[in-house]
């Protein structure tokens, strides 16, 4: 396993009235830059694995802790996180590089935020490619109160947005061991349950499966969380529907080149209908959990880097 100081050495980054810590790499290759974004309760350390291949394959590799996690700035406003800011921040990015476009990856929240920046900055994108979870349809009524009606009170989606600052605390207070208890590979395909699973797995005593990082590593992920907190990052779930009206009027297809990396033993389910909405998609899965790009480095390096030379369709 890569350490945390093979890593890049990170800097700040001013852009769109907030200030980014960004892991970059392989600058010499400017023409090709790469934008990996992590998801929740992540940091850009998660694809540590990616950055060294990505670079040796000639790309300019640019990683952000995204607004509300690490260093980057964390605005109290809960509006401040949603779809829009996040895509914008993307877009200064590359406006920082002096890029008019860039592939963009995303695990996770990272994936959803890489779909609506295809979305509302259709131009600023040349390819995406999204790990764990695809392209999710806006559904009629707003998606916190589909997700209440479909799954309950108790879905973490819901309970978050209804019940603001309670997860937040309990994480807080147990970072190291919810993080720890988390990071687990091959689970079970199955749903987790409804209820208070997150916060129970925040408490929890005996975690299950093999863990997907040395303590090491995973060292890097509690010192910035107990450093951030995650009302932050929590923030991102607390506009969804907010997002939900952002997107009424955009048209829902995107035409991007696209690749969908599935774990097989992922919880978060794959679309019947991603074709619809993301017509030119290549889809690949992967013998693992939820945290693809750490569980599984080689063969998602392999499967990323495939796709990219066009070898892999």
């Amino acid at each position: 396993m890569s350490e945390p100081n093979d890593f890049p050495t990170p800097t700040l980054v001013s852009v769109n009235g907030v200030q980014l810590e960004v892991f970059e790499a392989g600058r010499r290759h400017a023409g090709r830059p790469i934008v990996l974004c992590h998801g929740w309760p992540e940091h850009a350390y998660s694809w540590r694995h990616q950055v060294p291949a990505l670079v040796e394959a000639g790309h300019h590799v640019i990683v952000p802790n995204q607004r509300g996690y690490g260093n980057s700035s964390r605005p109290t406003e809960v509006t401040d996180y949603d779809l829009a800011h996040l895509s914008g921040d993307l877009v200064a990015l590359l406006d920082h590089y002096g890029y008019e476009d860039a592939t963009f990856v995303g695990h996770d929240w990272g994936a959803n935020v890489v779909w609506g920046l295809a979305l509302l900055h259709p131009s600023r994108v040349d390819e995406v490619i999204s790990l764990s979870v695809p392209y999710f349809e806006r559904t009629e009524k707003p998606w916190i109160e589909w997700m209440e009606e479909v799954f309950g009170a108790d879905n973490y989606f819901v309970h978050f947005n209804r019940r603001p600052g309670v997860a937040d605390a309990i994480f807080d207070a147990n970072t190291s061991q919810f993080l720890r208890n988390l990071y687990r590979k091959n689970q079970p395909a199955q749903e987790p349950e409804p209820g208070m699973s997150l916060i129970n797995l925040a408490q929890a005593r005996t975690p299950l499966g093999d863990p997907v990082m040395s303590d090491q590593e995973l060292a890097v992920f509690v010192s910035a969380f107990e450093t951030s907190g995650f009302t932050g990052s929590v923030n991102w779930y607390r506009n969804l529907d907010r997002n939900w009206h952002l997107l009424a009027d955009v048209d829902p297809i995107v035409r991007h080149r696209a690749l969908m990396i599935y774990g097989d033993r992922d919880a978060v389910q794959k679309s019947e209908r991603l074709t619809e909405f993301v017509p030119n998609v290549d889809v690949v899965s992967l013998d693992c959990g939820h945290w693809i790009q750490q569980e599984m480095p080689r063969q998602t390096n392999q499967t990323i880097l495939g796709w990219l030379d066009r070898t892999i369709r």
